[in-house]
């Protein structure tokens, strides 16, 4: 007994839209969008009187989902955006090919450059829509 697999992992955002352009870009394709409400939703979540619109995006392997909510009722609570050591949720990383093409094509910054791991990996953080903490990673 235990798990099988990890189905996805879920970001409330500001903007739906703005981050499945987000992660688009970064080569992810939408898997499904749909508005979520109900009792069901209530219950699995924990609040009442739910109602949100949700995106479910895919890696290209099909192997990983990244599952984007963006809030409707009840009202979403806005947050400063995390830092990297802060407790909680710290950043999704994606393998990239070439790490400047991809920072150029998403027009991103790094939060303080790219960093050379024991010339193993090319590393960098960057922020995402809502300030969702982005890793990008290139195998040397």
């Amino acid at each position: 007994m235990g798990i099988k697999r990890l189905d996805n992992v879920a970001i409330v955002v500001e903007s739906l839209d703005e981050a499945v352009g987000f992660f688009e870009k970064l080569g992810m394709s939408l898997d499904g969008r749909t508005m979520v409400q109900g009792d069901f939703a209530d219950r699995t979540v924990g609040l009442s009187g739910i109602r949100s619109e949700i995106a479910v995006l895919k890696t290209p392997d099909g192997h990983s989902r990244v599952e984007l909510t963006q809030y409707l009722q009840p009202e979403p609570i806005a947050t400063a955006p995390s830092a990297p050591n802060q407790i909680g949720m710290h950043r999704l990383m994606f393998a990239v090919d070439d790490i400047e093409e991809t920072i150029e094509h998403i027009g991103a910054e790094p939060l303080d450059g790219i960093a050379n791991y024991e010339d193993t990996y090319r590393l960098c953080y960057l922020r995402g829509p809502s300030g969702i903490i982005v890793a990008l990673a290139q195998e040397l």
